[in-house]
């Protein structure tokens, strides 16, 4: 079988697996633990929280370990709107976020009364940055578009976009699952006052991620889950001593950064050759991350495919006994429901020459 769904989930680098099997045997004590053994479990922790820190230019102190990006962006966004109500009720995002940003919107107009702007993508999906300056008012409370989309690949305006916010004091909030240490990330340059990050998609363990947040000691946030005030008060729970360690070697590890260039080139090659035979590339031509490629076949049934062939991919749409539904993704970029039900998402690492052969 050949893997090429790394923009789903990806396996466990040597260098994380090491460090993580170890921490399963040696690092049990209760971080917050007042005895020795408990201490250097926090030590250790407060290490990987500033090596997080440094890898997008902020400061230790800012950084909220979560479960996953899932959870960092429920804290990011109903965590800020819920406590500054008196702020507005309106928040922009774009149509082609993460089911879990699109979830916690649709919670928050529903539940809440906020209004939602959905910004629309251009077709090769990416947003442009004024369709979202433009949706800006005096109410406007949040901000939150995703870096990089996870089935396009396609690399979204958060510098200009960042820009205005900071002229007018509106939040700022990135999804960076899938852009973290593919993407150079400063959060001062970019003006992000909140970043999510998961480790299981940067060849870490899966169950842990981290959340930026920007002057974190002054911002109010409502926490999502209550505790005994780990976490700043923001995130209650025992911290997973061993999966942080993981994270921290995940974070520390280059391979991602030193393998870019022949992601890249596997990602030419594999454009090259699906033009060659007929097929169409969903994804842009320009700002766009190689790890992760849609393409789309003549006569392809992709449902199939995914379930049954040797290579393990994904359709980006979801499917069930009872109906097929076409990717909101693909559909928001003009593609009709048989072109969806032809394309099929490849997400790639430096092993995958062999998914050439998919074409022969």
């Amino acid at each position: 079988m050949i893997y090429l769904d790394f923009a789903a989930s990806t396996p466990l680098l040597p260098s994380v697996k090491k460090e993580l099997f170890r921490a399963f045997e040696e690092e049990y004590s209760n971080p917050s633990s007042a005895h020795k053994l408990g201490r250097s479990s926090a030590e250790k922790i407060e290490k990987v929280r500033e090596t997080i820190a440094n890898s997008i230019g902020a400061y230790k102190n800012e950084i909220i370990f979560t479960s996953g990006a899932s959870e960092a962006n429920n804290l990011a966004i109903k965590g800020y709107v819920l406590a500054n109500k008196k702020k507005g009720k309106h928040i922009i995002t774009s149509s082609i976020e993460h089911k879990c940003i699109l979830a916690i919107c649709h919670f928050l107009e529903k539940e809440h009364g906020y209004e939602i702007t959905y910004i629309s993508p251009q077709k090769n999906g990416i947003i442009n940055s004024q369709d979202v300056i433009q949706a800006m008012r005096d109410d406007t409370v949040l901000v939150s578009i995703m870096h990089v989309n996870n089935e396009l690949g396609s690399i979204q305006p958060i510098k200009a976009i960042g820009k205005a916010c900071f002229e007018k004091n509106i939040k700022f909030h990135v999804d960076a699952a899938q852009s973290y240490k593919k993407i150079a990330i400063d959060v001062d340059e970019l003006n992000i006052d909140m970043l999510s990050i998961s480790a299981h998609k940067i060849y870490g363990p899966k169950g842990i991620g981290a959340i930026y947040i920007r002057d974190l000691r002054e911002t109010r946030i409502q926490p999502i889950i209550h505790g005994a005030g780990q976490e700043y008060g923001l995130r209650g729970g025992t911290l997973p001593t061993p999966l942080i360690l993981g994270f921290g070697a995940a974070v520390e590890d280059q391979t991602i950064e030193h393998t870019f260039t022949e992601v890249n080139r596997i990602n030419s090659l594999l454009r090259t050759k699906v033009i060659e035979i007929g097929g169409v590339i969903n994804s842009p031509d320009i700002k766009y991350i190689p790890h992760i490629l849609n393409i789309r076949l003549a006569n392809f049934d992709a449902t199939h495919f995914v379930a049954n062939s040797d290579f393990l991919c994904s359709q980006g749409s979801a499917c069930s006994s009872m109906n097929i539904e076409m990717s909101y993704v693909l559909r928001e970029i003009g593609l009709s429901f048989e072109d969806a039900q032809s394309s099929i998402r490849l997400s790639l690492n430096q092993l995958n020459m062999n998914i050439l052969n998919l074409f022969e």
